[in-house]
């Protein structure tokens, strides 16, 4: 495929067959979706369809199964492939196969859930005795490499052309140079010399290099449509018919025509040009894919087990060959292989390049981890529950390409302009040459959603605000000291692993020690080890409560370190002093944690979540845009206003559960508003499914990738400005991009055609016409090609964006 007919011809072709319920088919990918029923076509049906209309076709991969390409080594003689397929035909869930003997491959198409890929490979090599050695052919690195001959191919095309068109648009335009004019006008036979050059030029460039609009041109219209090579082949054989005519026509009669050969030779050149653009642009579309699909390491070591499950051991295979259920060893430095949970170890993993989360995450049995992120520290068994197309990576590629294939509104205005515009051209071309015989006889979907945000909800916690708790404040309502009230707390969080522990441990520690701690970060660390174990008291039955706080005993008395409910349901009464200075913590965003010890009421600390820096900064943006924004959280009204008021939101929705939270994106997009939803992608993932435009911060989940309609990766609320206005800037180029070639074509054709010549005497060249032509496809092209200059906004010059 070569443009948008292409794209439209294939799609006609597909909606035509019988049982085929819907098909999309992108040009950038070179890809296709066909929706059909199995029982009224089969997908050889379809593949025979598309190649009878002159394309090529390949089923890739359906619901029902799946399709692998293995590279085999050893596979030399016909003996070699008869061993081969008796192999295969014994294979259980092996639906279909077909051996390449020339490029030693073969085509797999099997039910996962029946068999494992890695069956299928140790059956190969295990029933040919080792002679023949299979490995799986990563299709992405294949699809690279096909990407690069295309672009390789038509850039020699491009420099054949120009290396041919140059002299011949030279000979034309140098005539009156006194010894090249001398040289150019002596005869050869019948011919003068700069005519018969640029005739057998001329004839390389249209029949060799130009051989492939041919081709492309006789494709389409045997199918009954018409794209931009019909047009190239319509133009450029006209002027070199012509052109040879007139040569023979001057030859026999002495009355020398002018010839236009430079005219076939420059559109040619030109349009190759544009091609060559074109398949550059294509390539950068699949970056993305080829990014992500780099994260996954390309071996994995495979824990061996004896039938008692004892380790006996290990195996380094494929990371393609992952199945379900295997024990996969990772070790310190090295990529998680797939999906799965940790069944042994402890360790730290690395997990900023899915999540956007910058610290390493702690690991341990139980934990679960994603396929592509790093091992930093200890040795971890993991079990895959995911492999394959079930990843999460893959579920990622999967989005990239869906977002790919699909086609917004305005893409299909364009589609459609594309499948009348050559029937146009063609038409007035045809008018065109009647008119002047006559006379002479007489004497250019979630994207573009994006563009037209009128209200953009923010989730409150994570979102918002940086999800790490930091203690702001502790005071002691009893006789206690404060540092023995600390010290106390502290000992009791001490066994918590609840994110608040931490916050009250480093809080604790730094009002002990601070001042003395050394500079280094390693140092810190040490230190803060050795002195916590000094001063912290010994604990004893140590509980955590759920939701409420923890509880233990020290020096055999009962301590209480939680929320309101848990002191309160203990029996414990809070000072009405201690009530409203908590509801004064509430009503400036903190959380109050409050302490009990022997049944008395001891103090309480504030722990707030801090405010992403960059909030109230986005806030303002959008509304600098034109957006009105929203918080929406499941806190209390105290705690959610006093967050809204410092990043500068009015509209405020709290103590909301997370199905409510959908219900009030509905109820903003009754009047038709169109209405954008950021969280998380965990707890709002109802009310991102029902946003026009949903935005997931710290994606990377498969309720994140299946909710949202933008997964931004990076934790970081600039995107959101960046997503609404990449969208704006790209449909603004679009806009402008149709404009100006229409413009082009309305003011040009008229010209081409001679519209001026009654009045001014003035006509246009077919050479110059072609150049001009050609140009409007380039220009659009180039246009396109500056949105990979955008920059995004930066947070200093935010609040400078107006409303477009």
């Amino acid at each position: 495929m070569t443009c948008a007919n292409c794209v439209n011809s294939v799609e006609g072709i597909l909606k035509k067959l019988p049982g085929v319920q819907g098909a999309v088919v992108a040009l950038a990918t070179s890809l296709g979706e066909v929706e059909y029923v199995p029982s009224a076509i089969s997908k050889d049906e379809i593949v025979q369809a598309i190649e009878d209309a002159g394309f090529e076709a390949a089923f890739l991969q359906s619901s029902e199964q799946d399709k692998i390409l293995l590279g085999l080594i050893g596979l030399h003689t016909e003996r070699d492939v008869e061993v081969l397929h008796d192999i295969l035909k014994k294979v259980d869930g092996l639906r279909q196969f077909d051996v390449n003997t020339v490029l030693s491959e073969v085509e797999i198409v099997f039910d996962p859930e029946a068999v494992g890929l890695r069956s299928i490979v140790d059956t190969i090599e295990m029933g040919s005795n080792g002679r023949l050695k299979a490995h799986v052919q990563n299709p992405y690195t294949r699809g690279a490499s096909n990407d690069a001959q295309e672009a390789s191919k038509m850039l020699n095309l491009l420099r054949s052309s120009l290396f041919l068109s140059i002299p011949v648009f030279f000979i034309h335009m140098c005539p009156s140079i006194p010894f090249l004019s001398t040289l150019l006008s002596m005869h050869c036979g019948p011919f003068l010399m700069g005519d018969l050059l640029k005739w057998i030029l001329v004839s390389i460039v249209q029949f060799v290099v130009g051989k492939r609009f041919y081709v492309a041109a006789y494709r389409a219209l045997r199918h009954g449509s018409t794209n931009m090579d019909v047009l190239v082949v319509l133009g450029t054989t006209a002027s070199y018919v012509y052109s040879v005519c007139a040569l023979l026509y001057g030859s026999f009669t002495g009355y020398r025509p002018p010839v236009y050969f430079e005219t076939s030779a420059m559109i040619i050149t030109f349009v190759l040009f544009g091609k060559y653009l074109e398949v550059l642009a294509k390539g950068k579309t699949s970056d993305a894919i080829k990014k992500l699909v780099e994260l996954v390491p390309s071996t994995a070591l495979l824990v061996l087990k004896d039938k008692e499950g004892k380790h006996v051991g290990e195996r380094e295979i494929d990371a393609m060959l992952v199945q379900p259920g295997d024990v996969l060893k990772v070790l310190p430095g090295s990529k998680v292989p797939a999906d799965g949970v940790v069944v042994w170890g402890t360790s730290h993993v690395n997990e900023s390049m899915i999540t956007g989360e910058s610290a390493p995450i702690p690991k341990e049995v139980s934990s679960v981890v994603i396929g592509g992120t790093i091992n930093l520290h200890g040795s971890l068994h993991i079990q895959a529950t995911k492999v394959g197309s079930g990843t999460v990576l893959s579920q990622i590629i999967s989005l990239v390409e869906t977002a790919q294939m699909s086609k917004a509104p305005i893409q299909k205005f364009a589609d459609y302009v594309a499948s009348i515009f050559v029937p146009i051209v063609i038409t007035l071309s045809v008018a065109t040459f009647c008119v002047w015989f006559l006379c002479g006889w007489l004497g250019g979907d979630a994207l573009e959603r994006a563009q037209n945000v009128n209200y953009v909800v923010f989730d409150k916690t994570g979102t918002l605000t940086q999800g790490k708790a930091v203690v702001t404040t502790a005071k002691v309502f009893s006789g206690m000291d404060l540092g023995d009230f600390l010290t106390l707390v502290a000992s009791a969080e001490a066994s918590s692993e609840h994110p608040l522990a931490k916050a009250v441990l480093d809080y604790a520690f730094h009002f002990h020690f601070f001042g003395k701690l050394p500079s280094s970060k390693d140092g810190i660390e040490q230190r803060k080890d050795e002195v916590l174990s000094k001063w912290l008291l010994e604990t004893e039955d140590f509980s955590a409560v759920p939701g409420k706080g923890v509880q233990c005993s020290i020096n055999g008395k009962h301590v209480l370190v939680g929320n309101r409910t848990l002191i309160t349901e203990n029996g414990v009464t809070i000072p009405p002093e201690a009530e409203r200075f908590l509801v004064d913590l509430e009503s400036n965003a903190k959380t109050g944690i409050l302490v009990a010890y022997d049944g008395d009421f001891v103090g309480l600390m504030g722990i707030t979540d801090p405010l992403k820096r960059e909030a109230a900064v986005v806030v303002e943006g959008l509304k600098k845009l034109g957006v009105h924004p929203v918080m929406l959280t499941g806190d209390n009204w105290r705690t959610a206003q006093a967050v809204a008021k410092e990043v500068g939101i009015e509209d405020v929705r709290a103590e909301v559960m997370p199905a409510g939270k959908a219900d009030v994106v509905r109820s903003l997009q009754k009047d038709g508003s169109v209405v954008a939803m950021v969280g998380d992608g965990i707890n709002d993932s109802p009310a991102l499914a029902a946003a026009d435009v949903g935005m997931a911060i710290g994606g990377g989940t498969d309720i994140a990738i299946e909710a949202a309609d933008y997964v931004l990766v990076r934790n970081n609320l600039e995107d959101v400005i960046t997503a609404i206005d990449l969208s704006r800037k790209t449909f603004s180029r679009i806009r402008w991009n149709y404009f100006f070639a229409m413009a082009y074509n309305v003011v040009a054709i008229p010209i081409a055609a001679g519209a001026l010549f009654p009045f001014t005497g003035l006509q246009m060249p077919p050479w110059l016409a072609g150049a001009c032509m050609a140009f409007s496809s380039v220009s659009v092209v180039c246009s396109s090609l500056l949105l990979r200059r955008y920059r995004k906004p930066r947070l200093t010059t935010v609040l400078q964006i107006t409303v477009e």
